[in-house]
């Protein structure tokens, strides 16, 4: 009788999915699957992927499977590490990660470790850098930001994308950002059609570029949130956009681009929005699909969230999302 309550309770659970998959079809990403990793506590990442995504779907032909953070009852949760559905990467042909201070289950980071050992590319999106903090008696040490595990000392962040957390470069929510690209870089594809400046609403990070870095863009805090101040004449550009090779843990090579930028209220810059756009397309190999008119105009409503710690929509489940005409993100429930 005991067994028998036991498996009617575990069948009347509900089932929780992280999962939310927008279709490939006709286009230069036909054929190519991208997962995003989105959680964060401040900047929206939970906005700012599907609406990457939506674009890469509908306008370009990729599929897209968006994984975030979840609380107990299967709603978005900002920054949480409650995710399911990262054997997804098994087939991904590329990972998007948005995401702050994580410690997901073992059981999960065991599909990231075979992604990243596969070589499998990664694009990075602002808190990426310090996407892990994990304590340092956890098998999965490794991936946090201050990592000191022998040979992947500061994690994640550096290892893959080339910087671990850092700091700000300017007085965050009181100084916008001004994104100018390199001259020496103007040739690149994934400059294609990006103009020579835009406007960031997340203020700076520091980035520090290694040897191996192809910078491509710098940021250059401003005195105001105002995209027209001026430029903060104590505080020098930083670079904040770059790619790089990485390899993990000894296996094989991959790709990486990463840029300190990110905010969902930073993709309303249709500059910096075409910069991401043709990052994933360099990173997911298809350099040679870019572009100056790739588009890269929102699917569906869009309306994000000024980012803050505690400013996560509440009540939102991944399956409200579904479709290309849903808000992102609806109003609270």
């Amino acid at each position: 009788m005991k067994t028998l309550l036991a498996l009617f309770a575990f069948a009347a659970a509900p089932v929780v999915s992280a999962q939310l998959t927008y279709p490939g079809g006709k286009g230069p990403g036909e054929g190519k699957h991208v997962v995003f990793l989105a959680s964060d506590h401040e900047y929206r990442g939970e906005e700012t992927c599907p609406a990457l995504a939506r674009i890469l779907s509908k306008s370009h032909g990729f599929q897209c499977t968006v994984i975030f953070g979840l609380n107990a009852a299967g709603e978005l949760e900002a920054g949480s590490s409650r995710i399911s559905g990262l054997e997804v990467l098994k087939e991904a042909d590329l990972l998007v990660i948005f995401a702050r201070f994580l410690n997901p289950p073992a059981e999960q980071m065991a599909h990231l470790e075979d992604y990243l050992a596969r070589g499998g590319p990664v694009v990075g999106l602002r808190t990426s850098s310090h996407a892990f903090k994990i304590p340092g008696d956890s098998p999965t040490a490794k991936y946090s930001f201050d990592s000191k595990v022998a040979g992947f000392e500061k994690g994640f962040g550096h290892h893959v994308l080339g910087n671990t957390w850092v700091g700000h470069h300017g007085d965050n929510h009181r100084q916008g950002t001004r994104i100018e690209l390199v001259p020496a870089q103007k040739a690149n594809p994934i400059l294609k059609g990006v103009p020579d400046t835009a406007f960031c609403h997340a203020g700076g990070y520091v980035g520090k570029a290694a040897a191996d870095f192809t910078v491509l863009a710098t940021s250059q805090p401003l005195v105001s949130m105002d995209p027209k101040a001026e430029a903060d004449p104590k505080k020098a550009s930083m670079p904040c956009t770059w790619t790089r090779e990485y390899s993990w843990s000894g296996g094989k090579k991959g790709r990486a681009f990463h840029s300190t930028q990110g905010a969902s209220e930073d993709i309303l810059d249709p500059g910096y929005r075409r910069l991401i756009v043709n990052g994933i397309f360099w990173a997911a190999g298809l350099e040679d699909k870019i572009t100056p008119d790739l588009a890269v105009d929102f699917v569906g409503p869009y309306q994000p969230t000024t980012f803050s710690f505690d400013g996560c929509v509440k009540g939102v489940k991944p399956s409200d999302l579904e479709g290309f005409e849903s808000p992102i993100l609806p109003k609270a429930k």
